[in-house]
Formats: structure tokens, sequence, C-alpha cells
């Protein structure tokens, strides 16, 4: 069965009671997490010892002294049919898989997510609604209170690798209360304030400028995941407000030098465009998550056609 990475972050309890895990996806860190998370999980409950074999074929069942039970991380996906994971189920092991996405594994995934004894948990970078599920958690085992102000920049600045994310959630965590300010936070962070954000304010501009803009600072596929998801949340918040009144008050405040642009920007959109900008968001997820290879130019297509939508 499939689930949600966030789940197990979130709560971790609810997946320790399968046979097969086949953590998947294009992001290393969380699937790192996961794993970990997993792991841990069943050491609080039993003693295990962890074996790490290339491929299924490498399998020895072994009993341990004193009862240990063993769980297998393996690291290709080798051998893998109903028949193995029949064979492998008599054990009484647990196996972690980890693959990155591709074409190759598509079949095998079916085969976890049809299993009742099988997690099949993908790994992406971190979109808006992601950071906010993990800050709200962090927020509450940590018995933390912050601004209204200080939350939505975190949610904002912070990165979409969630081992950047974690990371930097520790470091505000070691601050003292009353140094929990953006500014502060900015220090501990070093956030760059020119980031790809940035392209998003300059897209009235003409489009060769545009290009330029976007080639200097996107680089490689991780930069465009960074600039689909600043660009999808500052779309998102034209979609969502139904008037300029209220899209005004979710403006952040430290994006008080960018306000007058980004209503100007609302101004422009009606009930018609906003359903097109959301297609657009949409399908370009789709292909950001199928096709990561063509990422530089999916990323550079969707900004040019966010501009279109927003002056037609």
């Amino acid at each position: 069965m499939k689930i949600n990475s966030l789940n197990v972050i979130i709560n971790p309890a609810s997946v320790l009671n399968k046979k097969f895990y086949f953590i998947s996806g294009n992001e290393k860190t969380l699937m790192e997490k996961i794993k970990k998370i997993i792991v841990e999980g069943f050491k609080d409950k039993e003693n295990v010892q962890i074996k790490n074999i290339d491929t299924i074929s490498e399998f020895v069942d072994e009993i341990e002294l004193f009862g240990d039970k063993n769980i297998y991380i393996v690291g290709g996906n080798k051998g893998i049919d109903k028949e193995s994971l029949d064979n492998l189920r008599l054990s009484e092991s647990n196996f972690i898989f980890l693959q990155e996405n591709s074409q190759k594994i598509k079949k095998i995934k079916s085969l976890f997510n049809a299993d009742k004894d099988s997690c099949l948990i993908d790994c992406y970078e971190l979109d808006k609604d992601s950071k906010i599920k993990i800050l709200n958690e962090f927020l509450r085992l940590n018995k933390l209170e912050i601004s209204e102000d200080v939350y939505w920049f975190l949610v904002d600045k912070l990165d979409s690798k969630y081992g950047l994310f974690e990371k930097n959630l520790i470091k505000v965590l070691e601050l003292d209360k009353k140094d929990l300010t953006i500014d502060k936070i900015k220090k501990i962070l070093t956030i760059d304030e020119s980031g790809k954000e940035k392209i998003f304010f300059n897209l009235l501009q003409k489009n060769k400028e545009i290009i330029a803009l976007y080639r200097d600072k996107i680089v490689n596929n991780s930069d465009v995941n960074e600039l689909f998801y600043y660009s999808k949340f500052f779309c998102q918040m034209i979609i969502d407000c139904n008037s300029e009144k209220e899209y005004v008050k979710k403006i952040p405040m430290y994006l008080f030098k960018e306000k007058n642009y980004l209503i100007d920007i609302y101004r422009k959109y009606n009930f018609k465009k906003k359903k097109t900008l959301l297609n657009l968001l949409s399908s370009t997820e789709s292909i950001l998550r199928k096709e990561s290879g063509l990422s530089l130019v999916v990323g550079l297509r969707f900004l040019l056609n966010i501009k279109k939508i927003t002056i037609s």
C-alpha cells in the first residue's frame, strides 16, 4: 500500500507493522530520513540487527543470537517479483528497499503498492503544504511559539530538500525565545535574499530579460524545483483569494518591497484566468515529477506561461 512520506515523519508508529518498505523518489535526503525513522522505530520495539545487501539474492535467512531480529537494507531491485516477495515473507526479517525513481522500477512499485504487507513511500522535494505540516509538528513537539510573520517566512524560505529543511529548523530551536525574529533567523540560516523568487518578481519584464535571469539563477533540477514551489506559493495566493483585500492580508510582511508589484499582478486575474493558472500548476508539477531530466526546459516554459496568462 502507498503511504505519504509526511505521515511517516509525523506519525512513524502507524507504519511499523509491515514486512516490506519500498522507499523511492528523487529526494535522497528525505529517502534517508524515512529509512532512519523506520529502522529506529523497530529498534525501539525490540532488538534488531541491521544488514545491508545489494540484491535479495544475497539474502540468507539467519537467526541471530538472543533472538535479535534482522532488518535488511536492500540497495538494488534485481530479482524482485511476486514469487520472491512471497519467499521473503516466510522469514522473520523485515526488508527496506531504497531506489531512486526511474521507468525501470514502475512495475516493481506497482507490486509493492498492491501488497497489503508492504509500504510504498515516494519521496520528493517539499512543497508549501509539506513544509507547513512539518513546521507545525516541529513547533508542537518543541512547545515553541513564533509570530505569524516568522512562521510564513520559514515556510517560504526554508529549503525544499528535507535534510536542509530539518537542519535549519534545529538551528531555529537553538535560538532564545527573544531571538525568534526574522532578522535573527536570517543571520543563522544565511538565506540568500536574491534567490530564485527574484525571477517571479520580474515576471512582467520582456521575455528576453526573463530568460537571461532564469539562465543565471537556474542551473540544475533542484533550482527548478525551488523556483516552481516559490512560484506556486505566489500563484496559489492569487487563486485562493476572492478579493484584493483578502489577498493583501496574505502577503507576508517581509515582502513589503514587492507588495505593490504583487497587488498589480493580482488585479490582472479574473476567475477564468485563475482556473487556467491552476491547470498550469497541476500539469507542470506532474511533468516535473515524471520527467526530471527535462526540468530546466519545463521550468522556463512554466515561467513564460505564467506571464502569458497574466498579461492576456
